[in-house]
């Protein structure tokens, strides 16, 4: 068989140029494109160098169908070239609006069977055989992501409303095609990931095998206080958040011993977990006010030199600002200022998020709370209507602390609140020195009680508010005053 050394020629430098063209452009699509140039312009190298050294290797009966196969597979490599170095930009990793990748697998294809109808016509094996090579390499996106989809549709790791995650890809699934599966992201984007992608990478489906999500929010705390007591806080926190779920029922671990803290992971479920940075929000926020009211320490990094002197806190200067809210509260103002400033020093100052429960209906007491800033919602249970509002110098739970009984209201901070409270043991105390004083706070407190059994009677028609005489009495025989 005859050889031609100007084809080797040509093969190389077609082989050079398709090389050159892969290593100018920023175009990845143009990279993986030309890798069936480069793969049909190797073999016809290849096969040239052999014909030269070996030109007796192709037997005379096959060398009309030896011919054709290699003109093809020449003239294939060279089309796939062309169109994709002419339609793309080579130095912008983009894809053109008008040619997007199906189309140009489209155009390479059907030159490619143009040329073999109208040229090697005789050659069907030939042309079936160099066809399949182009057509694998050239729609290898396109086949990939349909049986992808396939796979996808019969197998089913998601359903369509689902929660999922693929890859750095995540929201709800909205739609399914061939090609690819549409996400909505919780910014209400849409994400449009390959089934050929999904089909390589892990799935994490949050709807599925049950649609409650377990949340973890992490948490450092001071190696001063104890692990029961925090976990007791964090527990508390989270069981006065709205929306989490009682069962599975929230839990507390301790997860590490760090540089500067104490590590613990705190876990709730959810039903809905398109809005899991919301409750994670109001988990953190719940604990941390919750911490602070106990006194526990969130440590700053030990890694971060933190040199600022904090200034001792004006103990003298709290105790008057105290006694000046107490001097402003109606049920004190007849109290000397002797039995005010021992009130104001037995009392204890404590701080609630917004919308938090500073007491809850039904629950005992034996305190009672004067606003010191922001204000309150006092609401009755169990449809919360709210019968009140508190503002700063105001006051509410006297009457579980005058007569331990159940707290007959929900009372919920607005905003940032900061308020005073007080036990019974500082009444006791106040009854045995001065028992009128005490009955005078008890009248005026009786008053408040029947203006909020009056809201009750309103709001349920069953409350009957109690005679003053059977208060008094409750009150004298629960702080034991004769």
């Amino acid at each position: 068989m005859p050889h031609y050394p100007g084809h080797l020629i040509m093969g190389v430098a077609a082989f050079a140029a398709t090389l050159a063209i892969s290593g100018f452009t920023k175009n990845r699509l143009v990279k993986r494109k030309l890798k069936l140039s480069t793969f049909l312009l190797a073999a016809y190298s290849l096969l040239q160098v052999v014909l030269v050294l070996r030109p007796d290797v192709v037997p005379a009966d096959a060398e009309q169908q030896f011919r054709a196969f290699e003109r093809l597979a020449f003239e294939a490599a060279i089309i796939n070239l062309v169109v994709i170095a002419l339609i793309n930009p080579l130095r912008v990793d983009r894809v053109p609006d008008a040619f997007p990748s199906i189309l140009q697998d489209f155009i390479v294809t059907g030159l490619l069977v143009l040329i073999a109808t109208f040229v090697f016509r005789e050659q069907l094996l030939t042309t079936s055989a160099v066809g399949a090579v182009v057509v694998g390499f050239a729609l290898q996106d396109t086949l990939g992501n349909a049986f992808a989809g396939l796979a996808i549709q019969s197998e089913k790791p998601f359903r369509i409303g689902e929660w999922i995650r693929v890859g750095e890809f995540e929201g709800r699934v909205s739609e399914i095609t061939w090609r690819a599966t549409k996400l909505r992201t919780k910014s209400g984007n849409f994400v449009i990931v390959p089934n050929n992608t999904i089909s390589k990478e892990a799935i994490i489906n949050y709807s599925e095998p049950a649609v409650p999500t377990r949340i973890e929010v992490d948490v450092g705390v001071s190696y001063q206080s104890a692990p029961n007591e925090v976990k007791a806080a964090i527990r508390d926190a989270m069981s006065h958040v709205t929306g989490l779920l009682a069962t599975p029922a929230a839990d507390v671990l301790l997860t590490s011993f760090d540089a500067s803290g104490i590590n613990y992971k705190a876990r709730f479920w959810i039903e809905d977990y398109e809005r899991d940075e919301v409750y994670r929000d109001q988990v953190r926020s719940a604990i941390y006010y919750a911490l602070a009211r106990r006194g526990i320490e969130i440590p700053y990094p030990i890694q971060v030199e933190y040199s600022r002197e904090w200034p001792q806190p004006d103990l003298a200067l709290m105790q008057r600002e105290r006694e000046q809210v107490l001097s402003g509260v109606d049920i004190f103002a007849r109290l000397t200022d002797h039995q005010r400033r021992d009130i104001a020093a037995a009392t204890s100052t404590r701080t609630f998020g917004d919308g938090e429960a500073i007491v809850r209906q039904g629950t005992a007491g034996q305190s009672m709370f004067v606003v010191c800033s922001g204000s309150v919602s006092v609401v009755l249970e169990p449809d919360r209507r709210e019968v009140a509002t508190i503002d700063a110098g105001g006051y509410f739970g006297e009457m579980s602390l005058l007569t331990g009984s159940p707290r007959t209201a929900t009372v919920l901070a607005r905003g940032d609140t900061v308020v005073l409270e007080l036990d019974a043991d500082v009444f006791r105390q106040l009854g045995a020195a001065d028992p009128q004083a005490v009955e005078q706070i008890a009248l005026d407190a009786i008053t408040r009680r029947a203006q909020l059994e009056q809201a009750r009677d309103a709001a349920k028609a069953a409350a009957v508010a109690d005679a003053p005489a059977t208060m008094l009495g409750r009150m004298k025989k629960f702080l034991g005053i004769r």
